[in-house]
């Protein structure tokens, strides 16, 4: 995406870049998009699953702080956005089966179920705009891509058939703009808060950063040091290991762009 529709998008509220996505004129990475506005995970099961997913992302806040969950068969979720349909309002989803993905598509209407329950997740790349207003570099965006995520060795907490390896997203910065990142994101807690780490991807199990899981890898120049962010991709690797006979997740880097304010929830805990 060229630099001229990228500052264009960033400019929209969030409810125009939605209309957009719902239109069919928009698939891409939602980082930098609707400036100010939260963006969020995830996470669509049956009801049968909910309390148990719900339990896990309370004993998970840093990479499942829970922003909102719908009433099953309402794809609707007034808590974060008025007007959402769930099912058209995202330009990207995966469709699990049996813990594996089979599918990704831009619609979910042809698929949806009575019994479906929604759980938007709050995400990094809404920290992501007091970082540029900062002044900071945010590599992902400057290379107009997705952002690396990985997996790690990090055991989350298991709740009933859910558990996993945490997933984390990583943005490079020379040590002083680390420094800077690590404050300005520990301001906002329900966007994952501060990082996990910083340094040497191989203590926390990560092999190669040329190598993400998800996203795209991005260059980590010399004096750089990587930093890596607890991450709301961390329900994918979970969903993997719990082997839902179905389940929905976004695309990563595809996110729900929501009518929260990012003012609104800074200092606001994970809940």
């Amino acid at each position: 995406m060229n630099s001229l529709a990228m500052s264009r998008l960033r400019g929209l509220r969030a409810d125009e870049v939605r209309a957009l996505i719902r239109r069919g004129e928009l698939d891409a990475p939602t980082a930098g998009m609707a400036d100010g506005f939260v963006q969020a995970n995830l996470a669509i099961l049956p009801k049968e699953f909910a309390a148990d997913f719900l339990d896990f992302c309370k004993a998970n806040p840093k990479p499942c702080p829970v922003l909102g969950v719908s009433e099953p068969g309402d794809p609707s979720l007034p808590a974060v956005a008025q007007g959402l349909d769930i099912r058209t309002d995202v330009c990207g989803y995966k469709i699990f089966k049996d813990g594996r993905c089979v599918e990704r598509v831009s619609d979910l209407t042809a698929v949806w179920r009575d019994d479906l329950v929604t759980f938007a997740l709050g995400c990094s790349f809404s920290f992501e705009h007091a970082l540029v207003d900062a002044g900071l570099p945010v590599r992902h965006i400057d290379c107009g891509c997705n952002v690396p995520m990985y997996k790690t060795g990090i055991a989350t907490v298991p709740r009933g058939r859910f558990s996993g390896p945490l997933v984390v997203s990583m943005r490079p910065f020379k040590p002083a703009d680390a420094i800077r990142a690590i404050c300005l994101s520990d301001r906002m807690p329900l966007a994952h808060g501060a990082p996990v780490h910083f340094g040497d991807p191989a203590a926390i199990g990560i092999r190669d950063l040329a190598r993400p899981e998800y996203g795209d890898a991005v260059p980590v120049a010399p004096g750089e040091v990587p930093v890596f962010w607890a991450c709301g991709v961390t329900p994918q690797a979970v969903l993997e290991n719990a082997k839902l006979p179905f389940a929905i997740a976004h695309d990563p880097g595809h996110m729900l762009i929501t009518d929260i304010r990012n003012a609104d929830v800074m200092g606001v805990p994970a809940r």
